[in-house]
């Protein structure tokens, strides 16, 4: 459960798609496994768009030896 000086924090976060690569997250933010587990928390984290990184669903850089394009 999400404290609530956290979901406050949380309201500022911007995901931005870059150009053939990940999404970058950034604000305050917390990633989850699906069974509720923190897989990372931070104020930036690019998240895997591609398929390819190795560390899903952290991007690991692999989009660009991958010649990922974005449609």
């Amino acid at each position: 459960m999400l404290r609530a000086d956290y979901i406050e924090r949380m309201s500022e976060v911007n995901i931005t798609a870059l150009e053939n690569g990940p999404l970058e997250v950034d604000g305050t933010c917390a990633v989850r496994n699906s069974d509720g587990t923190l897989v990372r928390e931070g104020s930036k984290i690019f998240l895997c768009r591609c398929g390819h990184s190795a560390n899903k669903p952290m991007c690991d850089g692999s989009h660009s030896r991958e010649g990922f394009i974005a449609s």
